[in-house]
């Protein structure tokens, strides 16, 4: 009998592979996305300080509607870039978090991009 891998196991070791090429820094801090089921979150962090900067979620209170969908990834994505550039952030580096680029990660990055983030 086949044994079947944990998908939570597997997107782990993922994200730890690509968390060895990215490192956010003061200048240039890191945007990392996480998706759940019903939520996404994306969170702007220095690395180098251990802080996190600016956070936006589908769970905020100034957003509306669905937060399992592309365009609620969008929203989020618009948000996070509207508080980081209120922060004097302008340019990070993409951690997509283990995720394959597509659908609601990709729609955030976009949407990040759309409201003037860099990268």
């Amino acid at each position: 009998m086949f044994k079947k891998d944990d998908k939570k196991k597997l997107r782990s070791k993922r994200h730890l592979r690509v968390r060895k090429k990215i490192f956010g820094t003061s200048e240039r801090p890191r945007l990392a996305v996480y998706r759940s089921e019903k939520n996404i979150y994306a969170q702007v962090i220095d690395d180098i300080k251990g802080v996190t900067l600016v956070s936006a979620s589908s769970l905020d209170k100034d957003f509306e509607g669905v937060g399992s969908n592309k365009e609620a990834a969008k929203i989020v994505g618009g948000s996070i870039a509207k508080k980081a550039i209120q922060k004097g952030i302008n340019e990070v580096v993409f951690d997509r978090g283990g995720y394959v680029y597509h659908g609601r990660i990709q729609n955030l990055a976009e949407g990040a991009r759309e409201a003037g983030l860099k990268f």
